[in-house]
């Protein structure tokens, strides 16, 4: 975060902030109990943290194991494609798969990195199929045994 922003939030902010992305619909009130402020307080600074464009989304993470996404995997890919036109149009097709929940573009020896969620090996085939339609030059797929820690919360407690 840029000095000019920090100044903006003072150290309530920001532990406002490290209770709405840990506690999944916590209440004003509840924020306002943790912090020491009146809940309207609470609403008058969550407003505000959000007219700047801190908050990016407000959603329910859902746990893939009891939907049936058995495979987490990631991907890497490499592309033989240099013009930004191409690169663009490969960028949306990569968006519009649903499998994949996150692509990075990456420097070294691949060009993306893909966090992909599957059911099983056979809508792995698939979906490494689906790539290959691409102008693909090569994948290399790496199965999760376990995860050992997921998050969505930013490292903000230093913060305050």
């Amino acid at each position: 975060m840029k000095s000019s922003e920090k100044e903006l939030f003072d150290d309530i902010d920001y532990r406002i902030l490290d209770c709405i992305q840990s506690v999944n619909n916590i209440s004003n009130t509840q924020i306002a109990e943790i912090v020491n402020l009146s809940a309207p307080a609470v609403h008058t600074r969550l407003k505000k943290i959000a007219s700047q464009g801190i908050i990016d989304k407000q959603v329910a993470i859902l746990n893939q194991q009891r939907l049936g996404f058995d495979l987490l995997c990631y991907v890497y890919m490499s592309t033989d494609i240099h013009r930004e036109e191409e690169l663009r149009i490969l960028e949306d097709q990569l968006i519009n798969i649903d499998e994949i929940l996150e692509c990075h573009s990456l420097t070294g020896e691949f060009d993306y990195l893909m966090k992909i969620v599957v059911r099983d090996r056979r809508e792995l085939a698939q979906f490494i199929r689906k790539l290959n339609k691409m102008k693909v030059t090569r994948i290399q797929t790496n199965l999760s045994l376990r995860e050992v820690k997921s998050t969505t919360a930013l490292p903000i407690k230093g913060e305050f």
